[in-house]
């Protein structure tokens, strides 16, 4: 265990910690050289079109007679999730900032992240070989962050390799082995987890405690599930059986369990024969994270709702913030409302039901969860608009709101502070960073108000040079309502909002005119409404289509074609009394886009 080191690399979104990780694996011969690529650790098709990590990735390394254990995280704050479990199952960290941008939002909050877990910090300035390096520059401002002096910054370029053995010289000298007894009871922390056909669910484990071989039974404390090991292994990143783990070591198991639920993140695995003595306490877990971001989605099919089911089952193993339950609706059929930490994980997570099941899915605009007072002082919470209680049920509505940090260079002060003027927020504090020339701006605002599009305009309010993070605060009160759109008259649930009185009009009117746009014309004339408690506060008509029931006529008597308009006018007006509007499924799509 005294040859063992375990570490995370840390920083914000795209600073470098995949190339990092590259290098590493380059030194330490882990990965053949003719099988190299760049992002090796991004396993997802995806994460490598986007240039983003979006799953924690662990790896075993050789380096000098030390086992490392690395595991790369996520930068982008909707992920930050994997970030803080992958930190419980290691004892140090290298904090990676870009010498071209400097310390960022996220910067700060992982490394907030790593602190509270008393980990060894070891700082880092990537990039150096960018002709807008400003190197020293962001070492002093590592140095001021850290408190320490500047000479124990790195300077290091993840892409030509430069100084990137002492990165590793340094993990191996200031991070402490795990702690543990091989001796002991068996006790391992499950920190992520996947679905395997042939293998059921493999659990990824840090082993804190004892041995774990083929073939041992086991008991899962949470869930009290049993079952025998099929296989365990090490990440090389490929899984690659051993025959047991011991204590301090990072891998895997295959526990042949079928069944996704039984599973869960943060749960303590020990031996079937000691659980049954209650001499194991479970290992401290993970706070479990609360979705405060939903959306409804729907298989396009709806004979594909099974296999919709068991695809969110399965990814949620190794994506344990992820929660979906059912729901139905009379337009969409049977779907899931599903719970996400932010608009880029609802985005990844229907990317991937897309990708790796070949689901064709509707998915409804995601929107926040509410906090409803009733008149009884009862409370309760409204994740969809179709559960929005009558007014006279409501003694107060509230909505989540987070503190928001941007940080930003002083040139770009104007462009932000003009675009958070226009949200519903507080402005907290405006904080110096690198003398003066960046700053943090710390502002209190309404998680609906960053959902959608706020990343994308805040990027093109500064070039793409700021960056943000948020931590939810807790609820506060506000006017809310249900705004409903009703078609020929009838009220269309999937396009109900719930919105600010005050904007009821000026929404319910932009539904209306997209609607209008968008839903195909009918034989009869269509009135698309908007109403707030029964009252209707805007309207559009959608002409009807119209056909030239005289064209076949050549000359003749007029009372002939007066007939045939007269006909024809009859039974648009039938058919407008009878008649129902059928809504394409592409319809949905387009009014679900922000």
């Amino acid at each position: 265990m005294e040859k063992v080191r375990s570490f995370v690399i840390i920083s914000h979104v795209d600073h470098g910690k995949s190339t990092l990780a590259d290098r590493f694996l380059e030194l330490t011969k882990t990965i053949d050289a003719k099988k190299m690529r760049p992002q090796f650790l991004d396993m997802m098709d995806l994460e490598r079109e986007r240039g983003i990590t979006i799953k924690m990735q662990p790896v075993r390394m050789e380096y000098r007679g030390y086992i490392l254990n690395l595991i790369d995280t996520p930068g982008h704050v909707d992920f930050s999730y994997e970030v803080s479990r992958s930190l419980a199952a290691v004892e140090g960290a290298v904090l990676l900032v870009d010498a071209t941008k400097g310390i960022q939002a996220q910067t700060i909050h992982n490394l907030e992240l790593a602190q509270k877990q008393n980990l060894v910090i070891i700082p880092a300035v990537n990039k150096i070989d960018s002709p807008q390096a400003r190197t020293e520059e962001v070492k002093r401002e590592i140095a001021n962050l850290l408190n320490i002096p500047g000479e124990k910054v790195l300077a290091i370029s993840a892409k030509y390799g430069t100084n990137v053995e002492e990165v590793l010289k340094k993990v191996v000298k200031e991070i402490p082995p795990p702690q543990g007894n091989i001796e002991s009871l068996l006790k391992a922390l499950i920190f992520d987890s996947k679905y395997d056909s042939f293998k059921g669910v493999v659990a990824y484990i840090r082993v804190a405690d004892g041995v774990i071989s083929s073939a041992d039974k086991i008991h899962l404390i949470q869930t009290k599930a049993k079952s025998e090991v099929k296989e365990v292994g090490y990440f090389k990143p490929e899984l690659t059986p051993t025959p047991r783990l011991t204590a301090g070591e990072i891998g895997y198991i295959a526990t042949g369990i079928k069944e996704p639920g039984k599973v869960r993140v943060g749960d303590t695995i020990t031996s079937s024969k000691v659980q049954s003595l209650n001499l194991v306490k479970a290992l401290p877990g993970y706070k479990e994270p609360k979705p405060m971001v939903f959306a409804s989605i729907y298989p396009d099919d709806p004979d594909d709702f099974d296999l919709l089911k068991e695809a969110l089952a399965k990814l949620k193993l190794n994506d344990a913030s992820l929660t979906f339950e059912s729901e139905t609706k009379e337009a969409l059929g049977r779907g899931f409302r599903c719970g996400f930490l932010g608009s880029l994980h609802a985005e990844i997570v229907s990317e991937r039901l897309r990708r790796e099941f070949g689901l064709n899915l509707i998915i409804s605009t995601p929107s926040v969860v509410y906090k409803i007072i009733g008149k009884k002082d009862n409370q309760f919470f409204v994740y969809s608009p179709s559960d929005w209680p009558a007014a006279s049920e409501i003694k107060e509505a509230q909505e989540p709101w987070i503190k928001l940090e941007v940080m930003t260079p002083t040139l770009y002060y104007g462009g932000i502070a003009g675009l958070l003027k226009n949200l519903a927020g507080l402005h907290i504090e405006t904080r110096y960073f690198s003398s003066s020339t960046k700053l943090l701006l710390v502002y209190e605002i309404p998680l609906r108000e960053i959902i959608s599009g706020f990343y994308d305009k805040l990027k093109g309010a500064t070039q793409g040079f700021a960056s943000m993070n948020y931590e939810i605060l807790g609820y506060r009160p506000g006017d809310f309502t249900r705004l409903e759109i009703l078609i020929a008259g009838e009220k269309e649930e999937a396009f109900s909002k719930i919105v600010l009185d005050k904007e009821a009009y000026s929404e319910g009117k932009k539904q209306l005119l997209k609607l209008k746009d968008i839903l195909p014309s009918q034989l009869f004339a269509v009135a698309l409404q908007a109403q707030v408690g029964g009252k209707i506060i805007a309207r559009e008509t959608i002409r009807a289509k119209r056909r030239d029931v005289i064209a076949p006529l050549y000359g003749g008597d007029y009372t002939r074609k007066r007939k045939l308009l007269e006909r024809q006018k009859k039974g648009k007006r039938e058919l407008k009394e009878k008649g129902r509007v059928r809504i394409p499924s592409r319809v949905f799509l387009e009014m679900f886009k922000t």
